[in-house]
C-alpha cells in the first residue's frame, strides 16, 4: 500500500525507490569508504536495507509541485533530524487548491 493510500491523501506522493529522482536533483549523500566501514562495525548495511547495491542515501527534502510544473514550496536540510512540519505542506496544498488558474 503507497503513502498516500495508507493515509487517504488527495494529492500525489513521490516515493523515490532507487534514489533516481533524487540522484537528477543532485540530492544524493554518497557515503565514502570511511564512513561505509564505520556503519559495517555498527552492523548497518544501507546498501542491503534500501535494496541497491551503493552505499548512497537520499538529502530529506520535502517539495510541492505544481500541476504546470513550477516548484510552490522546496524544503532540503541535509540533516536527516530536520524536517518540514507536515503542516506547512498541506498549507501550501491547501493555498493551491484554492488558486485561481488564468
Amino acid at each position: 500500500m503507497s503513502t498516500a493510500e495508507k493515509n487517504d491523501l488527495k494529492f500525489d506522493v513521490l516515493s523515490d525507490v532507487g534514489l533516481n529522482v533524487a540522484e537528477n536533483y543532485g540530492l544524493v549523500f554518497e557515503f565514502n569508504d570511511e564512513l561505509k566501514a564505520l556503519y559495517q562495525q555498527w552492523g548497518i548495511d544501507l546498501a542491503k536495507s534500501n535494496g541497491i547495491n551503493d552505499w548512497k542515501l537520499p538529502v530529506p527534502g520535502t517539495f510541492v509541485i505544481e500541476k504546470n510544473g513550477r516548484i510552490a514550496l522546496a524544503y532540503i536540510n541535509a540533516d536527516y533530524t530536520k524536517r518540514l512540519e507536515p503542516k506547512e505542506a498541506v498549507a501550501v496544498l491547501e493555498k493551491l487548491s484554492h488558486a485561481v488558474t488564468v
